[in-house]
């Protein structure tokens, strides 16, 4: 290879090279002027664009050879009825290997845009997903989210077949708990800004599957779940009426009352979202019945000192400031 020069594995670094070509190229009026590409850095460019163009087809050769494994039926005729269990473990190793490899593929976006191409969301929606080995329900959900992030164009092809709804059945209803927290990954990548997504969130009664997330028994859901409440009010303040009828600052604090974890961070952050510009906030935290007053001055105490519990400290000084400093104005963020 000229010049030892090392292959690029993807588009962007042949772009990468290309703009690099010209010797003594640059910008500003001092740049060297751009002179012709030699015949050696042309083939070797050349060279270079077709041994991705080749990898890029060998991904995607692979992901059919992965969507055929997770199209098989799972029910074939046994020889010796002996082999049954075994050859049932067999099919669901691979198919739990085939949807890891197509989340590491899926890593990049070309190759998520491939697999919505090639029919795959729809095998994970219709098969995966609902398949009896909590093994495959996880992995697929992971591979979901791995195919919607920072992708509208497969984002809104998932939630056009329907698969926001699924995805919060499973969060708040599957027995594993590595399903439930994959799942509401996934919810979280197909509705944080994503309007169609947050519509359709709404719709589904998606706030109440993180109210039970944050009440269950189940340390990564609740973190994500507090985690996802927080990141949408934020993003979403017009939506703070809505949370606030369905007496979340009520449950909210019942939550604070809980074994202290770091989660809490993100429940008083939502505190602080709900109670921000909004006096019906302020009075729900007011409730004497609620006894929020002293429970915050009680946390703030106990969390004094902690370096790592800082950001939890701040936002209880928040909420006592105002909530309990008699002052009815709003806190600025």
């Amino acid at each position: 290879m000229a010049e030892g020069r090392r292959v690029p594995h993807n588009l962007q670094g042949v772009l990468q090279l290309a703009l690099a070509a010209g010797d003594g190229a640059g910008d500003g009026a001092d740049a060297a002027p751009i002179e012709p590409m030699s015949e050696e850095r042309k083939e070797w460019l050349k060279g270079a664009l077709a041994e991705v163009s080749k990898g890029q087809m060998d991904e995607v050769a692979q992901m059919k050879r992965c969507l055929a494994v997770l199209r098989q039926d799972g029910v074939s005729v046994r020889e010796r009825e002996g082999e049954e269990e075994e050859r049932d473990e067999d099919e669901e190793d691979e198919r739990e290997n085939a949807l890891e490899y197509l989340s590491d593929l899926c890593e990049n976006l070309d190759n998520a845009r491939d697999l919505m191409v090639l029919g795959g969301l729809d095998v994970c929606m219709t098969r995966c997903l609902c398949h009896a080995q909590s093994g495959v329900r996880w992995r697929a959900a992971q591979l979901v989210a791995t195919c919607t992030q920072n992708m509208p164009e497969v984002q809104c092809y998932l939630l056009s077949m329907g698969a926001l709804p699924k995805l919060l059945q499973l969060t708040d209803t599957d027995p594993s708990p590595t399903v439930r927290v994959k799942t509401l990954y996934a919810v979280s990548c197909l509705v944080r800004e994503q309007e169609v997504g947050l519509r359709a969130f709404l719709s589904h009664d998606g706030f109440s599957v993180l109210m039970r997330g944050m009440q269950s028994d189940n340390e990564k859901l609740r973190t994500k779940s507090a985690f996802l409440l927080l990141n949408l009010l934020t993003a979403h303040p017009e939506q703070k009426d809505t949370v606030l009828s369905m007496g979340m600052v009520q449950q909210l604090v019942s939550v604070l009352r809980s074994p202290h974890s770091t989660f809490h961070e993100h429940v008083l952050g939502a505190l602080c979202c709900l109670v921000e510009e909004s006096p019906k906030g302020v009075r729900e935290c007011r409730s004497p019945s609620l006894s929020l007053e002293e429970l915050l001055k009680q946390r703030a105490k106990d969390l004094q000192g902690k370096e790592e519990c800082q950001e939890e400290l701040d936002f209880c000084e928040r909420l006592r400031s105002v909530c309990f400093s008699g002052d009815d104005n709003t806190m600025d963020r």
